[in-house]
């Protein structure tokens, strides 16, 4: 084993990790320090898995510092910890990485890291960890004290989640499916790829990725959708991508537009679009047929990153609306026209669309795998400001539908609070609407609950988190 590279790697993985425990998103500091090294497709992997888990599993680390050292975790040294994190991250979590090599490195960090003195702590204390882990046949057992009478305490601290989550979930779920839900959200996603049937055919796909040895699966329900089932390396290398042969995004966020079901020559407008997966599905659905008014603003974006409201970092939403931009021409569609602003104050669409669709700003509960660090930034008062929001949006997009059209809210978080919350209030204050259930032959049918809901649950569904409900506009006023 090459000694040097991997530490190399590891320390880019510390350099990513110290900048999230500053503040910066978990993909923006991996991408950094990724575009600065020159590293084997292996070696980038390496330092993915260690950034993405390190902050995923943050709450266990810190307990089991907590228990293994003399100092708690939050009076370590900040980078110190997070040093610290590495080493215990590679013990617990990777399997295929030999003891030795993860303490060995992670003591070369801390000497390379201005803790030269400290080595022996870390040392001892990862060796300690070694030692009460393994059961007297030298096999694994489960984290040895990580108990508490706290039922949700419990599950925070051994899955690595804020109780506040854990809470939410086990008043929806129960103790059982929470767990089950808890072990989902913390594997790696998988990437799921949307195939433009106005460029090519599903059969065509899947000779060009077997011709390139990636191995994938057909998704239930879903005509469009394939599954990456091995590593493929960079998405845009693989066949068809320069030509518009497919889109990557998610199962779950693919029956939005099949909920939405947009029609060849539609008015269709899409409230908050950036940065536009679900643009470019309608607009595959229209067969390009139609118009598409693509809308976002800054401070507000799409629900694929989970937002806080409170979050200042508006340089964000200009560069996913160019994202859209890029993937329409891409994909060669000629239906679709962006327009920056805030969707609740467009007066210009009022009683234009056939449908819309409201990809509401969320929390992101549901795609906590893919976000690593979101579990740690939203909190209940975030869900708090979203839900007006939400709120908001809703009552001002509602104003852009025809009578008699449609409406799809959708959000990818499990939180009541944004969902049917959100929808029942608005449906109280507005007797013209009215909840409509999808179509017999609709991908989105086998998701729908008895109230019209349509709910994606991960650990059942093996897909992302998601909340999509579609709304008729009646004559009915009350």
């Amino acid at each position: 084993m090459n000694f040097e590279l991997l530490t190399s790697s590891r320390q880019l993985a510390f350099i990513a990790l110290r900048n999230v425990h500053k503040g910066a998103y978990a993909d923006i500091a991996l991408d950094r320090v990724l575009q600065k090294a020159n590293l084997q497709d292996s070696d980038r992997r390496l330092v993915t898995e260690l950034v993405y888990g390190c902050t995923r599993r943050q709450r266990t680390l810190d307990a089991l510092i907590d228990q293994l050292g003399k100092k708690k975790s939050h009076q370590q040294p900040k980078d110190l910890r997070t040093i610290l994190h590495l080493g215990l991250y590679q013990l617990c979590y990777q399997e295929r990485i030999p003891e030795s090599a993860a303490v060995n490195t992670t003591v070369q960090l801390a000497r390379d890291n201005g803790f030269s003195g400290l080595t022996g702590f870390v040392n001892g204390l990862l060796r300690q960890y070694i030692r009460l882990e393994k059961k007297e046949d030298g096999t694994k057992k489960d984290f040895f004290s990580l108990q508490s009478s706290d039922s949700v305490e419990r599950l925070g601290i051994l899955y690595s989640f804020p109780d506040w989550i854990i809470q939410v979930w086990v008043e929806q779920f129960g103790l059982a499916q929470t767990e089950q839900l808890c072990l989902w959200m913390n594997k790696t996603p998988a990437i799921d790829l949307r195939v433009n049937p106005l460029c090519t055919s599903t059969e065509e796909v899947e000779a060009a990725l077997t011709s390139t040895g990636v191995t994938f699966q057909r998704v239930p329900h879903l005509p469009q959708a394939l599954r990456l089932m091995s590593n493929a390396g960079p998405i845009q290398n693989l066949p068809g991508y320069n030509e518009g042969w497919w889109s990557v995004q998610d199962s779950s966020a693919q029956l939005v537009s099949h909920l939405l079901d947009p029609q060849p020559g539609e008015v269709v407008i899409d409230a908050c679009a950036a940065p536009g997966g679900k643009t470019t599905h309608i607009a595959e659905l229209m067969r390009d047929e139609g118009k598409i008014f693509a809308c976002d603003r800054v401070g507000v974006g799409a629900a694929s990153r989970p937002l806080r409201v409170s979050d200042r970092r508006r340089d964000r939403t200009p560069s996913r609306l160019v994202k859209l931009q890029k993937n329409a021409q891409r994909l060669k569609f000629k239906s679709i026209e962006i327009c920056t602003g805030d969707s609740r104050n467009m007066p210009q669409f009022q009683n234009t669309a056939h449908r819309v669709l409201l990809d509401a700003p969320c929390s992101g509960l549901g795609t906590l795998h893919r976000h690593a660090d979101a579990r740690w930034r939203q909190t209940p008062e975030t869900v708090e400001e979203l839900s007006v929001l939400q709120k908001q949006l809703l009552a001002h997009t509602s104003t852009f539908v025809k009578q008699s059209g449609v409406l799809v809210y959708s959000t990818c978080t499990l939180q009541p609070k944004e969902n049917e919350d959100v929808v029942s209030s608005f449906l109280a204050e507005n007797p013209n609407w009215e909840i409509e259930p999808p179509s017999a032959d609709s991908p989105a049918i086998t998701y729908s609950t008895p109230q019209g809901w349509i709910k994606v649950l991960p650990h059942e569904q093996d897909m992302d988190g998601f909340f999509m409900v579609r709304l008729r506009k009646t004559n009915n006023l009350g």
